[in-house]
């Protein structure tokens, strides 16, 4: 499963089990107005984290924050890739 599938996959997971109604995940989806709230986001980089092996947001001594999920993509596949 390709790094971009597993986020979807694991975004729509995290939404469904906190009930959070989610928006259509496009590569132009701002992550604030997708539904998801700041715990959904811990549970998703925490899952990431096992599933990928890598957290991105402590990975590298550059501080990033994605705004669209296509930047939130770009984040761990790059940080996979290292």
């Amino acid at each position: 499963m390709s790094i971009r599938l597993k986020v979807l996959s694991i975004m729509q997971q995290v939404g469904a089990e906190q009930e959070k109604p989610l928006a259509a995940l496009t590569d132009q989806t701002v992550l604030a107005d997708s539904g998801l709230d700041s715990l959904c986001f811990a549970i998703i980089v925490a899952r990431l984290e096992d599933d990928l092996g890598v957290d991105p947001f402590t990975a590298s001594d550059e501080v990033y924050f994605p705004v669209t999920f296509a930047d939130f993509v770009a984040l761990y596949e790059n940080a996979a890739a290292v």
